[in-house]
């Protein structure tokens, strides 16, 4: 018994690690596309939905081992997430208070599913 729930939770940990990998990917797509709507250059759009094929994949392939709704939700806030936090570090964005709270909540929300 011991060793079946050492093999769920590594499976678990596993398919998060794959879903933060595909959001990193994903998040990386999205900056290539605001460069492309800043330039223009089609190079940066063809990129970037390479990055994107890349990184839902990983959410495709999540689907194998996670309910389709959990493993989107936790793709969809590590998304978020990093993109608060690329959009602070290469804009200087900030996020409002209530927007930083909502995330907060989100990531609660992923730990309840998790735990």
């Amino acid at each position: 018994m011991e060793t079946f729930k050492l093999q769920t939770m590594t499976l678990i940990n596993n398919v998060v690690f794959l879903l933060f990998v595909g959001a990193l990917i994903d998040t990386a797509g999205d900056l290539l596309m605001k460069k492309w709507v800043e330039t223009q250059s089609w190079q940066f759009f063809i990129v970037g939905m390479v990055f994107y094929l890349v990184g839902l994949s990983c959410l495709a392939f999540s689907f194998n081992f996670k309910n389709i709704a959990v493993a989107s939700i936790i793709f969809v806030l590590l998304n978020i997430v990093l993109l608060s936090l690329a959009g602070w570090i290469f804009y200087g964005e900030t996020l409002k208070t209530k927007e930083f709270f909502g995330i907060l909540l989100g990531l609660m929300a992923v730990f309840l599913i998790e735990s």
